[in-house]
């Protein structure tokens, strides 16, 4: 955690000492892991796809570079067992890419990113097969990278609409408690991709 911020006040002090432009972008995405954890004696574990409102802060450098920080609500993230509903989870998913964006004639413009992304876990609650036992879902954090378009509409100067998707390597270690007894503990493999369509707002 302690890193991450340091990385974020880093390109805060970057940002400050450059001319530039801020953009505020405002889009719906798909959260969707798209890995799955074989326990021994508990079963197949998976994150469930869901929805979340992802609002993200991005600093233009110039025309080709920038630093966008994805931001959400948190998210209410369903943990399937063997299928089943058995535990929810609330999280936070930042994740903080440098891009660059390749610039053309055209009012389309494709970009890609690499960065990093944590995923910050509270309020997790188990249910169905797990119901009674104690789950508790540690933070961690991964590499990250972002692949993109941003289309500007000919009549407009500051605003436009965006598609991209973000791919994140992470595998926070779950613990399953019954009682005072350690019934499993396990690195759950997520590797989410996040699709996001939105609207931009360049200042």
């Amino acid at each position: 955690m302690l890193k991450l911020v340091a990385l974020i006040a880093l390109m805060g002090m970057s940002a400050s000492a450059m001319a530039g432009q801020f953009q505020v972008k405002v889009g719906g995405s798909v959260i969707s892991p798209t890995q799955d954890t074989a326990v021994a004696g508990v079963g197949v574990v998976k994150g469930d796809d869901e929805l979340a409102f992802t609002p993200s802060v991005e600093y233009f450098f110039n025309d080709n570079f920038s630093a966008e920080l994805l931001l959400a609500t948190p998210i209410g993230h369903d943990i399937l067992l063997d299928g089943e509903k058995a535990a929810k989870v609330k999280h936070l998913p930042p994740v903080i890419t440098a891009k660059y964006h390749f610039k053309n004639s055209t009012r389309l413009t494709p970009y890609i990113g690499v960065g990093a992304a944590a995923f910050i876990a509270f309020d997790e609650q188990s249910s169905g097969a797990l119901a009674g036992t104690d789950i508790k879902v540690k933070e961690d954090y991964g590499v990250a990278g972002q692949i993109g378009v941003n289309f500007q509409p000919a009549d407009a100067k500051n605003w436009g609409v965006y598609f991209d998707a973000r791919y994140a390597q992470l595998s926070p270690e779950v613990t399953v408690k019954a009682g005072d007894v350690t019934a499993a503990k396990f690195d759950l493999d997520i590797d989410p991709i996040v699709y996001t369509i939105g609207y931009s707002y360049k200042f």
